[in-house]
């Protein structure tokens, strides 16, 4: 206050002067001067005439760890909460070249130079193209504990990443925030939502990762057409370049400096129904029968937080559960698995926890009064939150999850990990205080470290064991650890103009992919609003199933008591998205096979046109379609009353899924119709697609026959797809237990020969089951071969008749109006070669 005084006296000329001197010590701190450097095996220090440091780190010859400390001091008060391989791989001793003007370092990919007067950081490749560049001499500035990152923008550069973000994937002239942030209904601009993944990528060939756990904000070209910029206010300031030929090479080595995503098992795949209220015992069998009695697939139900006696006891809520364990056996006999809801937070009201876990001091405290801080929350009243950094916790709060599971629970989701109602504007919940430090460094590590809990007590107390995990709130590295979920989308004001926030959920599904999210699902429906008209509700609800089966992980979910199970929107409806879902579980063997590619990768099974097609202008552009894997397309109907779907099919040729026949040029747009039974959806020729028959649940029938649809290329090229199999629920899957099967089709000047070769690692799938080669043909073949002997023709019989009998004689059919040759024969395990004349 004195000082506001003092300044309201001072001549304006003075003022004038004051400011001047201020806005040159602030540009001076910009103007960083490089006098030396220090090597020490794979990592440079150089030193600035200000005593600040600049550390360069090589994890790779691709990827460079860039820390700048204006106090030179070069520490951390946590380790990486998120990297997990600093090293990916062995680049030796750094060798600097000192030049008059600069310092060059050379790594097999990579020249890196530093200007010394005024310091400039700039990265090329082997080419000497220049792919990232400091903006003049703000490369980084600091400003207290603030430091303000510029980076040179290109006129022609985009940026796609950040993970779960609403709006357009293209970042370009937006700015984003990292702070974890409970927005139920949220709109499609709005930011920051639920998980914070400070990572993105540029269409010049790098990738960044801001690895700062504060409230990091990024600016794409929002403050100067010159300069996009990303900036933490406190902790250490240290980012990752990571170069790469396109994007997915950039994603994958992101991957693995965060860790690969765990697999989810493998009835996860599978349709699942939630409801807010979904928390009585009665309500899940009767809910479970009425599926099965539609012959609707569901492999699970899900349980809302109100499942509890009291937050957060893992205790049966008494009245709403009279025989849990039952329950649990009842609905596993039929093909469900049941998922439960969990807080990070005992309420006070749970008064025999709330002791126990205060005595122990296992809350986070307030660091005004050194007791628990005392958190409202949206329900059961105040709470302690749990501290999960504290060791302690995991073993405590790892007996209290182990209680459900032992009963006959399959998994948990972890809800209002932000922790919820700790929003910006919420700036009490600063004064909370964490054994790993003050609540601004740790608030979007909360879920995470929750997640880290989680999944190790699980497999600690069930060993060999996947977990099922889904959670809201998260940080970079979450794909150790758990699955995720959008969070409360939709429209609460009025449900039925919930289109809106519909259509982004494709945007905010590419996206999180691309954070290191692949398994992943929107809440069918939205969470949000009140649904009063069922009718009116109708075409939403099915458009959004439409597009949620190919979300990897499918849930249905809304808020309260309202109900969105299919049959609750009418006969039509329910037909609609009964035919969705079942098209869902006969794609179960393709989309498994990318689940383990995504474990493995890290790259997402919903992909963005720009991921495959980076190089066509118009793809770029894209983002209402997605590929599913690499040979599906899939441009979901996202408009009210829209019953004619404008589709961009990228280059090359597409058939159209549905009819499996028609053949599209690609490189243009056209009109696909879609009436409210249809999905848009083509496949590249070229491709072979692994199917199976539905099922009402996930391998009811473990020895289930394969449907391999073939689309044969041009004469002298291939189609090739290598299937991927394990057992579905242990661990073994990290040993490389699993079997694969390799399906190639050359197309030749008479015909198509195909080859089967199989590798058994560990595990074998059912012997003896059903092979079934769909061959989609312009053309009736004249015979078939199989290792080199002649097979019958099948008459008499339809495809559907073929695929459906037991008998062992293997042969083959022609349907005139599908144009699909269908071969049967026998998986035995051993190469196999078709020949179709």
């Amino acid at each position: 206050m004195m000082m506001k005084h003092t300044l309201r006296k001072l001549p304006v000329l003075w003022l004038l002067l004051l400011a001047a001197c201020m806005a040159f010590a602030q540009e001076k701190k910009a103007t960083e001067n490089c006098l030396d450097y220090a090597v020490a095996g794979d990592t440079v220090t150089f030193i600035c005439e200000s005593g600040a440091r600049l550390q360069l780190q090589f994890s790779s010859s691709t990827v460079v760890r860039v820390w700048f400390d204006p106090t030179g001091k070069l520490q951390r008060r946590n380790p990486s909460f998120a990297v997990v391989h600093e090293v990916l791989e062995e680049v030796g001793e750094i060798h600097v070249n000192d030049e008059p003007a600069s310092f060059e370092i050379y790594t097999a990919q990579l020249r890196v130079r530093l200007n010394k007067n005024p310091m400039q950081l700039l990265i090329y490749d082997k080419w000497q193209r220049l792919i990232f560049s400091d903006y003049k001499d703000r490369g980084h500035v600091a400003n207290g504990t603030q430091v303000v990152a510029h980076k040179v923008l290109r006129g022609d550069e985009q940026f796609y990443g950040l993970g779960e973000k609403s709006g357009p994937l293209n970042r370009r002239g937006r700015a984003y925030k990292m702070w974890n942030s409970d927005k139920p209904c949220y709109s499609t601009q709005e930011d920051p939502l639920y998980k914070s993944i400070p990572f993105f990528m540029s269409s010049y060939n790098y990738g960044i990762f801001l690895d700062n756990t504060y409230k990091t904000e990024f600016k794409f070209g929002t403050e100067s057409d010159e300069y996009y910029s990303f900036e933490a206010p406190d902790g250490a300031f240290i980012y990752y370049f990571i170069y790469g030929k396109d994007y997915k090479a950039i994603q994958q080595q992101y991957i693995g400096l965060t860790g690969k995503p765990i697999m989810p098992p493998k009835w996860a795949f599978g349709f699942a129904q939630s409801r807010g209220l979904y928390t009585k015992e009665d309500q899940a069998l009767e809910v479970a029968a009425e599926f099965r009695k539609r012959r609707i697939p569901i492999d699970i139900i899900y349980q809302d937080i109100g499942w509890t006696q009291w937050l957060q006891d893992f205790e049966w809520r008494q009245g709403n559960y009279t025989d849990p364990k039952g329950m649990l056996r009842q609905l596993r006999a039929d093909g469900f698995k049941v998922i439960l809801s969990q807080d990070p937070v005992v309420s006070q009201a749970n008064e025999k926890q709330w002791k126990d876990a205060n005595e122990r001091g296992f809350f986070v405290k307030d660091s005004r009064t050194g007791k628990a801080y005392d958190m409202p929350w949206p329900w059961g009243g105040n709470c302690g939150v749990v501290d999960f950094s504290i060791p302690e916790v995991a073993n405590w709060w790892g007996a209290l999850q182990q209680k459900p599971l032992d009963d006959g629970a399959h998994g948990f989701w972890t809800d209002m990990g932000e922790p919820a109602w700790s929003n910006e504007e919420d700036t009490d919940r600063l004064f909370m205080q964490h054994h790993a430090g003050m609540h601004d460094e740790i608030h979007n590590v909360y879920g995470h470290i929750w997640d880290k809990v989680v999944k190790e007590e699980f497999e600690k107390r069930n060993p060999n064991k996947r977990i099922f995990q889904m959670t809201r709130a998260a940080y970079a590295g979450l794909q150790r650890y758990t699955f995720g979920w959008s969070g409360d989308s939709g429209n609460g004001a009025d449900v039925l103009e919930g289109w809106g926030q519909f259509a982004n959920q494709v945007q905010v599904g590419i996206s999180a992919g691309l954070g290191g999210i692949p398994f992943w699902t929107t809440d069918i429906t939205g969470y949000c609003g009140d649904i009063t008209d069922y009718p009116a509700m109708a075409e939403l609800f099915t458009r959004w199933m439409q597009f949620g089966i190919f979300n990897p992980l499918s849930r249905s979910h809304h808020e309260g008591d309202n109900a969105v199970e299919p049959w609750r929107f009418g006969e039509v409806a329910e037909k609609n998205a009964k035919a969705a879902i079942e098209l869902k579980y006969q794609l179960f063997p393709y989309l498994y096979t990318y689940g383990r590619t995504a474990h493995d990768t890290g790259l997402p099974i919903l992909r963005g046109l720009f991921m495959e097609y980076p190089q066509d202008e118009q793809a770029v552009q894209v983002e209402d379609q997605f590929l599913f894997g690499e040979e599906l397309l899939v441009a979901p109907v996202l408009k009210k009353g829209e019953r004619v779907k404008r589709v961009y099919l990228p280059d090359g040729e597409w058939i159209d899924f549905n009819d499996k026949k028609t053949v599209y040029l690609g490189g243009q747009q056209l009109a696909y119709r879609a009436p409210l039974n249809t999905i848009p959806i083509f496949v590249r020729k070229g491709s072979i697609v692994p199917m199976m028959p539905v099922m009402q649940y996930i391998h009811e029938d473990p020895a289930y026959p394969l449907l391999i649809h073939i689309f044969p290329n041009y004469e002298d090229e291939q189609a090739t797809f290598t299937l991927y199999e394990d057992d579905g629920e242990s661990l073994d899957y990290l040993k490389d237990v699993y079997a694969k099967t390799t399906f190639t089709c050359t197309t030749t000047a008479t015909g198509w020969e195909t080859e089967l070769a199989c590798s058994d690692r560990g595990y074998t799938p059912p012997s003896g089951r059903g092979l079934f080669l769909h061959y989609h043909l312009e053309r009736r073949p004249t015979q078939v071969i199989i290792d080199g002997k002649p097979v019958n023709e099948l008459t008499g019989m339809t495809a559907q008749e073929l695929v459906a009998t037991t008998s062992p004689v293997a042969g083959w059919l022609w349907d005139e109006a599908q144009q699909t040759c269908i071969v049967k024969t026998k998986d035995q395990r051993n190469a196999l070669k078709i020949h179709l004349q």
